[in-house]
């Protein structure tokens, strides 16, 4: 198995593990790390639809972190 194949499982346990978050902000930090492990598995693999979808992903999960942690702070 390639480094490349290894990649995208890791990709794959990171949006398998959102699902098990009880809370917002580590289910946040879970998914930015997907759409990192994913853009990347899909530069390296040549997929151009997940990398489009996971640079669009990962800007939205980073704000939606940051209003989350402000939220906390109110």
């Amino acid at each position: 198995m390639s480094w490349v194949n290894l990649l995208g499982y890791a990709a794959s346990i990171a949006v398998l593990a959102t699902f098990c978050m009880n809370g917002m902000i580590s289910l946040r930090l879970v998914a930015l790390l997907s759409n990192v492990l994913f853009a990347t598995y899909a530069l390296c693999a040549h997929i151009t639809p997940v990398l489009i979808l996971h640079a669009v992903l990962l800007p939205v999960n980073l704000i939606r972190l940051v209003q989350s942690r402000v939220h906390l702070r109110l």
